[in-house]
């Protein structure tokens, strides 16, 4: 029997971003919240292990290729001298003035944090493990579980090696391998590639399917393939992973595809970057309601609650995408529901980034969705060849598009290739929410010489008077 018993009005099970961004909420409504989590402080997977240790080494990744390309404009630096330990130890102290801080922040609100893990008992009840201390039971009013997600593994490819790395192990940075085999060409395993190619490692990637990114529009997706061509040393498509064997000089990988010309390599390191799944497991959800489906995600309704009224879930583990923002909102939305507010998770338009270089950044309404979905729209692209700022930051290669409909001109979707495309996307999603017009856009003075004036010139190439693009001038709605 547990030695202590108590009682909250809301237990948050999670520390992620949208765990803490449910407690805080609930805290400065005046709720008595215990916020559980097995870290130290809230922070979450994305602090910890995901977003923000991995952006850190994109941005050192991002200084050495500006190094690099400084030669184009008469500016020569040495070879760079990479101190893996040194910057180990920055990415480390990002993270921890982070988690830290937010630390201070649940103190500041008088959230009782528990260090530990929790199962339910049943709807109203949770049997807490701290990481020290005694068992108790903790009775609460509602609970947001906020679990996140871990990554996917793959089974017929088990090979027990510390060769063999996860997203997570990756971002400790053990070492730079002279070479690294990256499975999966998606937005994590292209991240994670691109940063330990710039730190010096000679990096293939594999991907399954014939294209990086896939789903993602591929007119984004051609101008980051002409670039990772040059920055990496080889892109398989169309081609898989069959077996992988350690061996005392790396692992050795056997694929398979119609265009794989070497079946079988040696790789100081292997990368396996095939996507997330849910942490639903092990939670005691068995002893309540709450409804799972066959993907492994918790099925919740607008307001993310569950089929049981007292339990509400949010982020990775209440379904796709997974996106630290999206799991933030959720989290606001649930605290709003069960205070007795009116709100719904309802978004037009939640925005993803691939931190690559270039950046890709998109939300709303693709266009790759649009034709599987039948949609009549209309396309608005302005190339940043004729960008001013692009040319200066010799980084022409990007592309801003608005994907609108043709009879009101509402902006249905907005995606962006490019140098801090990333920063951009949020004009996009103002402009979707708010069922901006194209004219609306237009109509919007930007400030000269940016990038962000390519938003405006999209709009403006959709009435054909863009002043840096050509093309036949059409007439507005109503004129």
């Amino acid at each position: 029997m547990p030695d202590t018993t108590s009682s909250t009005q809301l237990a948050v099970i999670g520390g992620g971003p949208g765990g803490y961004a449910a407690t805080f909420l609930a805290a400065d409504l005046g709720m008595q919240v215990t916020l559980i989590d097995q870290e130290p402080h809230p922070g979450g997977v994305c602090l910890y292990r995901g977003c923000i240790p991995s952006k850190a080494l994109l941005h050192v990744a991002k200084v050495l290729e500006e190094a690099r390309q400084a030669t184009r404009w008469g500016v020569t630096f040495g070879a760079p001298t990479i101190d893996v330990a040194q910057l180990r130890s920055w990415k480390d102290g990002v993270v921890q003035k982070l988690t830290s801080g937010l630390g201070s922040l649940a103190t500041q609100r008088g959230v009782t944090f528990i260090q530990g893990r929790a199962t339910f008992l049943d709807a109203t009840t949770l049997r807490v493990q701290p990481l020290h201390g005694a068992e108790q039971r903790l009775s609460f009013a509602h609970a947001i579980v906020a679990t996140g997600s871990r990554p996917t593994t793959l089974p017929h490819l088990t090979c027990d090696s510390p060769r063999v790395l996860d997203s997570t192990t990756a971002l400790e940075l053990p070492s730079i391998p002279p070479t690294l085999l990256v499975i999966g060409g998606g937005y994590i395993g292209l991240e994670l590639g691109s940063a330990y190619a710039a730190l010096g490692s000679k990096v293939s990637v594999v991907e399954m399917t014939a294209g990086l990114l896939p789903g993602v529009d591929r007119d984004l997706v051609r101008p980051l393939s002409a670039r990772l061509q040059h920055s990496l040393t080889a892109i398989m498509l169309t081609t898989t992973v069959v077996a992988m064997r350690p061996e005392p000089q790396g692992i050795r990988v056997t694929f398979e595809g119609p265009e794989v010309h070497e079946p079988e390599q040696v790789f100081d390191h292997v990368l396996i970057a095939v996507g997330r799944r849910p942490n639903s497991q092990g939670l005691g959800l068995e002893h309540t309601r709450v409804e799972i489906n066959p993907r492994g995600f918790i099925t919740v309704d607008a307001q993310r609650r569950t089929a049981e009224p007292t339990i509400y879930a949010i982020g990775d583990v209440a379904g796709e995408p997974m996106l630290a923002h999206k799991a933030a909102h959720e989290g606001r939305v649930a605290v709003q529901a069960l205070a007795g507010q009116k709100a719904t998770f309802a978004p037009y338009a939640i925005p993803a980034v691939v931190f690559t270089d270039p950046e890709i950044a998109w939300c709303g309404l693709t266009e790759t969705q649009a034709q599987q979905e039948g949609r009549t729209i209309e396309v608005a692209s302005f190339r940043w060849g004729a960008s001013g700022r692009a040319l200066t930051l010799d980084r022409p290669d990007g592309v801003t598009k608005l994907i609108l409909d043709p009879t009101t001109e509402r902006i249905l979707g907005v995606g962006i290739v490019g140098s801090g495309a990333g920063e951009l996307i949020a004009e996009g999603v103002v402009a979707v929410e708010m069922a901006a017009s194209a004219s609306d856009l237009a109509l919007s003075i930007h400030p000269h010489p940016t990038l962000s004036e390519t938003l405006m010139e999209a709009a403006e190439v959709f009435f054909g008077h863009s002043t840096h693009v050509y093309r036949p001038r059409r007439q507005q709605a109503g004129s």
